[in-house]
C-alpha cells in the first residue's frame, strides 16, 4: 500500500483531472486480504498517536470530503478505531447555525482545530464553502457578506478570494505545527445509486436516507466540477489532497489508514526526555517506594 500513496496524492492541481481516477481501483488487493492488513495499520497508528500525544509538538487535522453515501462515517469509524479517545476528536459539520453565519466562513472550523498532541477529524469541512455554495450560490446570501447582495454578484474573483483564504488558512496551520491530510472519497455515481437503494430497502438503514440526497444527486456533474476546481486550487506540497477510490469500502479504509500512518511517521515523533533534575527525582521516588 505504501508504494501507491503517490498514485492518490495531489500536490499541484495544474494538470489535475478527476476523470483520471478510477473509483473502483484496488491495486490488485482482494477483500479477504484486507482485514488483517487494516488491523496492523490501526495498531501502528495507535502507537504513533500515543507518541504524538506525549511529544506535544504537533497536531494532525484529517479532512474528509465526499458525495453522499461515499462512506465517510464508516471510514472514520474503522481507521480511527484503535485510537485513545483522549487524543482524538471527530467534528461533523452540518448546515451552519445562525451564530456561525454571523462570522466569517472559517470561524467554526478554526474553533474545532485539534490541540497540540491530538488528532482532529473533520467530517466535511471548510471546503463546503467552495462546494455546496458553488453549486447553490444562493446559500451565500445567508452569510451577510458586505460585498454580495445578489447571486449575480458572485463572480470568479469572489471564488478566487475564497480559495486564497483557504490556502492561507492551511499554510498558517502547518507553519504552527498542525499537519493536514485532505481526503476526497471518490465514489462513482452508479455505486452511489446502489448504496441509496440499499438504504431504502433495508429498514435498519432507512434512517440514513433523506429525500434531499436524491435532489443533490441531480447536481452530480456540478459537484464534480466544484470538487475538481477546489482540489486544483488548494493542493500544495504542504497540504496535499488524496483522491481515494471509494467504490470498495474495504480498500478505501486500507488506503486511508496507510496515508495516516505514513504521515505520522514523517513527523519524527519522540517521547519527551526528562531533564537531569527530574530523573534524579525519579530515582529518589524509586528509593522511597522500595522501602
Amino acid at each position: 500500500m505504501k508504494s501507491i500513496i503517490n498514485k492518490f496524492k495531489i500536490t499541484d492541481g495544474e494538470k489535475f483531472s478527476l476523470k483520471e481516477f478510477d473509483p473502483a481501483y484496488s491495486d490488485g488487493f482482494k477483500k479477504e486480504e484486507a482485514e488483517p492488513v487494516l488491523q496492523d495499520l490501526i495498531k501502528q497508528t495507535s502507537d504513533l498517536a500515543a507518541t504524538l500525544y506525549a511529544d506535544n509538538r504537533f497536531s494532525l487535522l484529517i479532512i474528509f470530503q465526499a458525495m453522499d453515501a461515499a462512506g465517510k462515517d464508516g471510514a472514520i469509524a474503522h481507521t480511527m478505531s484503535g485510537l485513545n479517545p483522549q487524543g482524538c476528536e471527530v467534528h461533523s459539520f452540518k448546515q451552519p447555525s445562525v451564530e456561525e453565519l454571523d462570522h466569517d466562513f472559517l470561524w467554526r472550523h478554526y474553533k474545532a482545530l485539534p490541540e497540540c498532541g491530538r488528532i482532529g477529524v473533520h467530517n466535511r469541512s471548510h471546503y463546503e464553502n467552495v462546494l455546496i455554495t458553488k453549486v447553490h450560490p444562493e446559500l451565500l446570501l445567508n452569510e451577510h457578506l458586505h460585498s454580495i447582495d445578489s447571486v449575480k454578484e458572485v463572480d470568479g474573483a469572489f471564488w478566487d478570494h475564497r480559495y486564497e483564504s483557504i490556502r492561507s488558512f492551511e499554510k498558517h496551520l502547518v507553519s504552527n505545527g498542525t499537519m493536514i491530510i485532505k481526503f476526497f472519497l471518490n465514489l462513482s455515481k452508479n455505486e452511489q445509486k446502489e448504496r441509496f437503494l440499499k438504504r431504502i430497502d433495508d429498514p435498519k438503514r432507512n434512517w440514513k436516507f433523506s429525500s434531499a440526497d436524491i435532489r443533490e444527486r441531480e447536481f452530480w456533474d456540478d459537484y464534480m466540477k466544484a470538487y475538481e476546481k477546489a482540489i486544483k486550487e488548494t493542493a500544495t506540497n504542504q497540504c496535499p489532497w488524496y483522491i481515494i477510490p471509494a467504490d470498495k469500502k474495504w480498500f478505501t479504509r486500507l488506503a486511508i489508514s496507510t496515508i495516516i500512518l505514513e504521515t505520522l511517521k514523517g513527523l519524527d515523533l519522540k517521547y519527551p526526555v526528562l531533564p537531569k533534575e527530574e530523573k534524579e527525582k525519579l530515582d529518589e521516588a524509586r528509593k522511597l517506594l522500595d522501602h
